[in-house]
């Protein structure tokens, strides 16, 4: 659980073993007729040692040159020049100072921060607590720069020297992850601007490890923040428009992200210095509507998930490389700290037809050896929605549609475009649809799934709590964990959610969903890996200035940088 207070250790060696998840696309075509075809992936050689390839941001094709951090369409590099209070690991959740030096929550309805001393925006200004409170100001006065959500929060904010002091709506514990992850902006140039909500920021002055070099419509350059506070020892970051995975396999990049089949022969097969990391970012899930029947019936959600063999689903969804999950919600092995020792198996949940059989019964369903029945005698049909083009996604509902046949339940497959499947999560069109669960921070993830404050009726919007559960016994857990600061009692709290997801089954577990890193060797060394998960794989949100700031030349130590 998160620390109530911890002192500034600078950049951490490393972190303990969540999230946004991205659906696998489809793979290029790099395995034919069961052989792989060789593609060779050599360096640059126009690229200096100490500078870094990243296919980290695609153009549509060309890119617009927008470093508005709050904008939903900026470069990606954005959030690699502006900076968060607290960085936020979203494999685990683990929180480390960073222009916040410290912390404290005094009690659950305030937070107070320390803002680090010596830190400079890049055009050479000082960064202070009062760009903090103009930061919050700012989001307060333009809500849909409020991408963390901070305001959901946040009842007042004030400053007296270095320190920053957060008011909270109310007893609200967990809130400190969302009031951390804000990223600041400086209030002499920020200020200034009429349109903050739209303005593109097209010379972006921040705080991070790099600032804006080169910019043209095919690719830009980042350049080493000579000031910076910390310490990062790359000179250049390179990143051009063109990231398709063929152009990753064979333009020599040191990092992206993307699925890829066959990854040992495709990408690791192009060089030899180039290896991959795939650690679970959360957890793809069947989502009852609650508010469709019989999915209301926990007899039925049972049913459905002891007929389901998940390793099978796992393995033919992800091609091997992601695991079935835990039913408890929790990422695992990121979260095996906070896993209910008597929950057998760590809450994944065993394939068991006699007792999925026994459960329909249970609420009046039978099964006659061909075709399971409803109690009213009707056959079993329902549709899973899940969006077009989401590859992996897709081949689990055909794993699960077999399965089901297995028990006589026909399942037909509903596909809409991405925006459209977005639209009727939100709007309740649904009767059980693929999607994500699970998160770095477990509050978070069991809050955004299960709290009866985001319900609304099918068609009215929800970006929370859309598969419309309610539960009394959810949301006394909830109220409970906002009022404990200590981490002994959110422990307490955490396990008993964990007893009500595998008891209650309000989202049905399947699978861990992957985040995708590749990197090379070749150039730098110190990548977040399986033995050292000190940050995700992600080359998007701030999560990247983890990794950016412990890499080192290929060659050279890696020193700890505290």
């Amino acid at each position: 659980m998160r620390p109530r207070s911890r002192p500034d250790r600078g950049l951490p060696r490393t972190a303990r073993p969540i999230a946004r998840l991205l659906a696998v696309g489809a793979a290029i075509a790099l395995v034919a007729a069961g052989c792989s075809i060789q593609v060779r992936g050599e360096p640059d050689p126009s690229i200096d040692d100490d500078t870094l390839l990243l296919a980290g941001d695609a153009g549509t094709p060309m890119f617009e040159r927008n470093f508005n951090p709050y904008l939903p369409n900026k470069r990606t590099a954005a959030t690699y020049i502006y900076e968060p209070l607290i960085m936020v690991n979203p494999l685990d959740g683990e929180e480390t100072p960073w222009l916040a030096s410290e912390w404290d929550q005094p009690d659950p309805s305030t937070i107070e921060m320390t803002i680090r001393e010596g830190v400079t925006w890049s055009d050479g200004e000082p960064m202070t607590a009062e760009d903090v409170a103009f930061t919050f100001d700012l989001l307060q006065e333009y809500p849909a720069l409020d991408i963390a959500g901070a305001w959901n929060r946040v009842e007042s904010v004030e400053t007296a020297g270095t320190t920053v002091t957060f008011t909270l709506q109310g007893e609200d514990a967990p809130a400190l992850p969302v009031v951390g992850r804000t990223l600041i902006v400086p209030e002499h140039i920020w200020g200034d601007q009429d349109a903050p909500d739209t303005w593109r920021n097209p010379d972006p002055v921040g705080t991070g490890p790099f600032t804006l070099g080169n910019f043209t419509p095919q690719q830009y350059t980042l350049d080493r923040n000579a000031d910076y506070w910390g310490e990062v020892a790359i000179e250049h970051i390179v990143m051009p428009s063109a990231t398709q995975q063929l152009d990753v396999v064979t333009g020599g990049f040191d990092w992206a992200y993307s699925f890829m089949s066959d990854v040992e022969n495709t990408w690791g097969g192009a060089n030899e210095d180039n290896d991959w990391w795939f650690p679970p970012g959360g957890i793809i899930s069947l989502l009852p509507n609650h508010d469709v029947e019989p999915f209301d019936d926990v007899n039925v959600r049972r049913g459905i998930a002891l007929a389901l063999d998940r390793a099978e689903i796992a393995d033919v969804a992800t091609e091997g490389y992601m695991d079935a999950a835990s039913q408890t919600g929790l990422l695992l092995p990121n979260q095996e700290d906070l896993l209910d020792p008597d929950i057998p198996d760590d809450g994944v949940l065993q394939q068991d037809t006699e007792a999925a059989i026994a459960a329909f019964e249970e609420s009046g369903y039978t099964y006659d050896g061909s075709t399971m029945r409803t109690p009213s005698g009707e056959p079993f049909t329902f549709a899973i929605t899940s969006p077009n083009g989401y590859t992996d996604w897709l081949r689990a509902v055909q794993e699960v549609q077999r399965q089901l046949a297995d028990i006589g339940i026909e399942v037909d497959l509903n596909a809409p475009q991405a925006a459209a499947y977005e639209a009727s999560l939100s709007s309740g069109d649904y009767q059980m649809a693929m999607g994500g669960m699970g998160g770095g921070d477990a509050y978070q993830a069991y809050n955004n799934l299960l709290a009866s404050d985001f319900y609304v009726p099918i068609g009215e919007s929800s970006q929370n709590n859309r598969i419309r559960f309610q539960s009394q016994e959810a949301d006394e857990l909830l109220d409970r964990y906002r009022s404990e600061v200590d981490e002994q009692g959110q422990a307490e709290v955490v396990a008993g959610l964990q007893d009500l997801m595998v008891e209650e089954l309000p989202a049905i577990a399947l699978y861990h969903g992957g985040l995708w890193g590749l990197y090379s060797d070749g150039r730098f060394t110190g990548w977040p890996s399986e033995e050292d998960p000190y940050a995700s794989p992600q080359t998007y949100d701030t999560s990247p200035l983890l990794v950016l700031t412990r890499l080192q030349p290929a060659g050279g130590d890696t020193e700890d940088q505290s």
